[in-house]
């Protein structure tokens, strides 16, 4: 009923003081205006406009009209701004979430060289390990999750990044690390350190244990990697985890890494996003950027 263009005619006639100065500054004649403001006064049924007075004077109910103009048209505004700077990639916002507990070290370094390029785009990293990111695709909370376990979510595009070797890290001396390989039976007497999620989101169980039906002895947690690569040097439990993320400490001798199973497990890390951001180039040029120059 009411269209944009009747508030700004309003705001335009407001601003101007008369007819005339509208008409002006909207590059129309005056009864152009005048038509304008007759056809909302004729779709309102409600007189906007005291006529025969000057300096103009707005009705009570133009004047709650030119209220809301000045609330809308702000906010209007603001949002188309925020639209062309999307769509041109000048502007915006990539708030980010990972299920890859390990990326961290590996993730700042993309961001950084990915931030040269967009620097007015706003971003935010979230990294606690015992969260679900996945929900805030779907509510506009974020605009990335970077995950290993793909979950078929309406209008979420996954995209494929790498794929790495999950590997079991335990102490130099303990009795597992001389084995080529571990089956999900040797790890039935063990404290297995992980991440503080759900054993339905860890790929040690759901792909390595429970296929086999083993449980572990006791598990423990920690929030970050770099912690239980700790406990596993200092003999508290085993742990699995990215290989590549793991490899610098397995090299140095701080820990001993075994192969799970003969065939060894892979994982492949995604990027999930809401469909609609593969439209926007600081999004797609984020992703693109995750995959390349990647060791898995």
């Amino acid at each position: 009923m009411i269209e944009v263009r009747h508030l700004r005619m309003l705001q335009t006639l407001h601003e101007a003081g008369s007819l005339t100065g509208a008409a002006r500054r909207m590059h129309l004649t005056q009864s152009a205006v005048s038509h304008q403001i007759k056809e909302l006064e004729s779709r309102l049924e409600v007189t906007l406009v005291a006529r025969g007075q000057r300096p103009l004077r707005f009705t009570r109910a133009g004047l709650r009209l030119l209220g809301l103009a000045g609330e809308v048209l702000p906010a209007l505004d603001e949002a188309l701004a925020d639209l062309r700077r999307l769509t041109q990639g000048d502007g915006g916002r990539l708030h980010i979430a990972s299920e890859c507990h390990s990326c961290l070290d590996w993730l700042l370094p993309k961001l950084r060289g990915w931030r040269s390029r967009y620097p007015g785009i706003d971003v935010d990293v979230a990294l606690s390990a015992s969260l679900d990111p996945l929900p805030g695709l779907l509510d506009g909370r974020l605009d990335l999750v970077l995950t290993p376990d793909r979950r078929e979510l309406p209008g979420i595009a996954w995209t494929p990044l790498f794929s790495f070797a999950v590997v079991l890290i335990s102490a130099p001396d303990h009795p597992l690390a001389g084995k080529p390989h571990v089956r999900a039976t040797d790890l039935a007497n063990e404290t297995l350190l992980t991440y503080p999620v759900a054993r339905e989101r860890l790929d040690v169980f759901t792909r390595f244990l429970w296929p086999a039906g083993v449980e572990p002895a006791r598990v423990r947690t920690a929030e970050t990697t770099a912690m239980l690569v700790e406990l596993a040097a200092l003999g508290q439990g085993v742990t699995a985890l990215p290989l590549w993320a793991v490899k610098h400490v397995v090299e140095a001798g701080d820990v001993a890494m075994v192969p799970l199973d003969p065939k060894g497990m892979e994982a492949t890390l995604l990027a999930a996003t809401p469909e609609e951001n593969m439209a926007l180039p600081h999004v797609v040029e984020f992703i693109k950027q995750l995959g390349e120059d990647t060791q898995g």
